[in-house]
């Protein structure tokens, strides 16, 4: 199991690193508008991210690693999406950080799928 708790903890780490120092207040802003550049630039540096977490723990499963690299930034990209365009903006209201925490929910549920598609790859 030590190897599920690793992955997961370095998703969490890039998840933080992605959605917390890289991302730029325009970022945020074309979130809400469904395919808008900037939007897929934030989901995209998740999936590289993701896939080099991946390609790193498990050496010559390159095309494996693309594909759960590529589901991260499917639902982050949607998950972002929602959350920016039907949320609450206001980020004095105690609504915000309703749909703040079930957005970060979202995508933490995201990892564990994620993590547990790999465990079970390698059983």
């Amino acid at each position: 199991m030590l190897l599920f708790e690793a992955v997961l903890l370095m998703l969490f780490i890039k998840h933080w690193i992605c959605d917390f120092v890289w991302q730029t207040p325009e970022m945020i802003a074309a979130k809400g508008k469904y395919g808008a550049w900037l939007g897929v630039v934030h989901s995209f540096h998740h999936a590289v991210l993701t896939f080099v977490i991946f390609t790193a723990v498990s050496v010559g499963a390159v095309v494996f690693a693309l594909m759960l690299a590529l589901l991260d930034f499917v639902l982050h990209y949607h998950i972002d999406y929602v959350k920016v365009k039907y949320g609450e903006a206001n980020l004095a209201s105690s609504r915000y950080w309703k749909h703040f925490g079930l957005d970060q929910l979202a995508h933490y549920v995201t990892y564990l799928i994620i993590v547990s598609i790999f465990i079970r790859s390698i059983q």
